[in-house]
């Protein structure tokens, strides 16, 4: 006999076939795409001949595994990167190869998916002690007096 507290939690497997994008993430396979062309980045003569410039629209609407507050903050931190139609475009040429650039594109999408993830600590106002007044007060007054002793009267100087 098996106790199941001792076998380890096992991550959701992904839905239909889909693409586990983070943690606990996942995406249909109709949800994403990737599209390549040829890029401007690094590869010399190649540069010109082979297709290796990545670019990925998901489908934010499709994404199973995110919060609505989580999909907001998504959508906030991708900006401008997140078309008319709803859907997240990333682009990548800095590597030479075809797959150096998705394997870029989609480690840039993951990061900006665990960043959305974190939930924002709530600041809460907190009020100032009356005893840490107290002695700020006196700590000025102590400041003040001992300027005070380091002037002279005129009188002092005739």
């Amino acid at each position: 006999m098996t106790d199941d507290r001792d076998i380890p939690a096992a991550s959701p497997s992904p839905p239909d076939g889909g693409t586990e994008l983070a943690s606990g993430v996942f995406a249909p396979p109709a949800a994403v795409r990737f599209q390549y062309a040829r890029s401007g980045g690094p590869g010399g003569q190649n540069v010109n001949k082979v297709n290796t410039k990545a670019e990925i629209w998901v489908r934010l609407a499709a994404l199973t595994g995110l919060s609505p507050s989580a999909l907001a903050r998504l959508r906030q931190f991708a900006g401008k990167r997140v078309t008319a139609a709803g859907e997240l475009h990333l682009a990548s040429e800095t590597e030479r190869g075809q797959e150096g650039n998705r394997a870029a594109v989609l480690e840039r999408l993951r990061e900006l998916i665990v960043r959305a993830q974190v939930e924002p600590k709530v600041r809460r106002k907190t009020k100032v002690s009356k005893a840490a007044k107290r002695r700020r007060v006196d700590e000025k007054k102590r400041r003040g007096g001992v300027k005070a002793m380091r002037r002279s009267s005129p009188r002092d100087q005739d």
